[in-house]
């Protein structure tokens, strides 16, 4: 399908797009809040979560990533996170997120929806910001009026080069 019969097709499926957007919205609001068990509750159990480190279409079975967690991982680091002993957050970075750019891909034979997003994170610690921005690609599952994330793919934009230290959930 070519770049203008997906907007095409993407208007015609505007108010999917509006709880696709939400959706998107909640995710980032909860991450920057530090709602970890709301946030959690966005997965589906048969997640994957990968931050590539060194190009964005590396072998992760191959090659080393910033994050490459299953469900189970998940919720390791939520109950890391949220022991408040973890000392690369404590105290916990300030965050906000903003979204755009977001582009929505037919659904697969699975009914598994892809969806691309760009994103700029600023984050506030001891009195210095530290700016994150990529691409993320999420497998977003319908579930009931919204959504689970079967997948979430996070492309820094700087991930072939050393980053400052990301204790938090990106």
């Amino acid at each position: 399908m070519s770049a203008l019969q997906n907007v095409k097709a993407g208007v015609q499926g505007q108010a999917d797009r509006n709880v696709v957007e939400q959706f998107l919205y909640l995710e980032a609001r909860l991450q920057d809040e530090h709602r970890y068990d709301e946030w959690e509750a966005l997965w589906a159990d048969d997640a994957l979560y990968w931050v590539p480190a060194g190009g964005d279409d590396i072998d992760p079975s191959r090659q080393i990533s910033y994050i490459y967690d299953n469900r189970a991982r998940i919720a390791s680091r939520i109950r890391q996170l949220k022991t408040g002993q973890r000392h690369a957050q404590a105290p916990v970075s300030r965050m906000r997120r903003l979204i755009s750019n977001i582009e929505t891909k037919p659904e697969d034979a699975s009914g598994v929806l892809v969806v691309e997003a760009n994103f700029l994170l600023v984050e506030s610690r001891h009195a210095r910001l530290v700016t994150w921005a990529g691409r993320t690609i999420y497998r977003l599952r319908p579930d009931g009026g919204s959504f689970k994330m079967s997948g979430k793919k996070v492309l820094l934009v700087n991930n072939d080069a050393p980053i400052p230290n990301m204790a938090f959930l990106i």
